[in-house]
């Protein structure tokens, strides 16, 4: 007399597809890297000392602007906005003052903000 087998297909059935699932899962891994997740404080910027410099033949434009920013770590990135939805110009580090070559691109007059963001 043979016993009814019914229940083991299924069961078959299952075990494959949990086998298939977990090799799958395994193969699916993500390389170490410096990403992740947390919270800490933003402790920001303070911004000093802000010099505008005119261009030496027309001094009705802006050619650069230099100033200086406290914190606990130095900026790396670090642009300035001299208008509203006006144009963002890269500054450099030269000592512990910031300069930012505006190249003539806005005049006195039209100077509306100084928006600086800096980031690590």
């Amino acid at each position: 007399m043979r016993p009814r087998l019914r229940w083991l297909y299924p069961l078959l059935i299952a075990l494959v597809l949990a086998a298939v699932t977990f090799a799958y899962a395994a193969a699916n891994t993500v390389p170490a890297s410096s990403a992740g997740d947390g919270s800490n404080t933003i402790s920001g910027y303070t911004v000093s000392n802000v010099h505008y410099v005119l261009d030496s033949t027309n001094p009705a434009v802006i050619s650069a602007v230099e100033f200086t920013l406290s914190g606990s770590n130095p900026a790396q990135t670090v642009k300035v906005q001299l208008t509203a939805s006006g144009a963002w110009y890269t500054c450099t580090l030269s000592g512990s003052t910031y300069s930012c070559n505006v190249g003539g691109g806005v005049s006195v007059y039209d100077a509306s903000i100084l928006r600086v963001v800096a980031a690590q």
